[in-house]
């Protein structure tokens, strides 16, 4: 599949710069691949939109506070994994202007490993800024918006942003279950190469319990919220360890084995992202729900709307 077949053309103003007043408020579009029928409602209104007998299964990772400013040379480190102890690969800049051996700050630059990414040491806990992607260019409020409600061990360099419209009050109507997948910065990067199969997508952590994947492999349905909960289901299914890194790489005539129905917002052309939601509702499909949502003035990206894919 060709790069540019993710493309879509996108109007500025529905780049969402800021959640909803109240996170269970954002818009959501519900699609049955069965009917092919497309309905409007309010998020909070998914248990009823949802079939009887589904478990709903999230990703509870929590962002990591992982934007670190630095000076002489002024730029930033921003943290994407750690490696054990006070090491972690990162992304620093400006990369040519530094050097290994330094120590900037809490950070000790140890290897350059390309790309802008180097393997270093952080003295002491992350305390910088939260990572919010580039496209949001107006200043987070809240930091725990851009964490969902649910969030537990932090790991994560971004958010898994179809979480975010949850509030505890609408988990207590769902019957739900947690795995974790610490989301790297590579699930969120462009495309680079011409095609799906040229691109590589580098490895992130997860762990699910025993009795977390016994009660998911045994469900009637399973609804996965967000496209890196796919990830760790469909790494599973594939009969995987409970805890490990997962390479999965979900593009389109993908056979989906675990995962029923899909909640997620939606995402950036060229991702692979859009390319997982194109594998599990159909290409043309995918396209024609995102023109209709660009009609309907939906809001785009992280602090956007969502879309459940039934």
């Amino acid at each position: 599949m060709n790069a540019n077949e993710l493309d879509y053309e996108l109007p500025q103003e529905l780049i969402a710069q800021h959640p909803a007043e109240k996170r269970d408020e954002s818009r959501l579009l519900v699609y049955s691949r069965a009917t092919g029928e497309v309905g409007h409602r309010v998020f909070r209104d998914l248990p009823e939109a949802l079939p009887a007998g589904t478990l709903t299964v999230v990703n509870d990772t929590r962002v990591v506070p992982a934007r670190i400013r630095i000076e002489r040379p002024r730029g930033e480190v921003l943290l994407v994994e750690r490696l054990g102890g006070e090491e972690w690969e990162g992304l620093a800049r400006p990369t040519r202007r530094l050097r290994p051996g330094r120590r900037y700050g809490p950070v000790e630059l140890l290897e350059h490993l390309g790309e802008g990414r180097w393997r270093l040491r952080l003295h002491g806990e992350p305390a910088g800024e939260t990572p919010l992607p580039p496209y949001i260019t107006e200043p987070l409020v809240d930091p725990e918006r851009y964490q969902t409600v649910y969030a537990r061990e932090q790991g994560s360099a971004a958010a898994p942003t179809a979480g975010l419209h949850f509030t505890p009050g609408l988990l207590g109507r769902l019957d739900v279950e947690r795995v974790t997948l610490h989301v790297g910065l590579d699930t969120f990067r462009p495309l680079a190469a011409e095609t799906l199969e040229e691109h590589r997508l580098h490895g992130e952590r997860y762990e699910a319990r025993e009795s977390t994947w016994k009660r998911i492999s045994e469900a009637e349905r399973v609804l996965a919220v967000g496209t890196t909960t796919v990830r760790v289901l469909e790494t599973l299914a594939r009969d995987a360890p409970l805890t490990g890194r997962t390479e999965l790489f979900i593009t389109p005539g993908f056979e989906f084995r675990r995962v029923d129905q899909l909640l997620t917002n939606f995402h950036l052309p060229r991702s692979t992202l859009l390319a997982l939601v194109m594998a599990f509702a159909g290409v043309e499909e995918t396209r024609r729900l995102y023109r209709l949502a660009i009609e309907e003035r939906y809001r785009f990206y992280s602090f956007g709307d969502a879309m459940l894919i039934l």
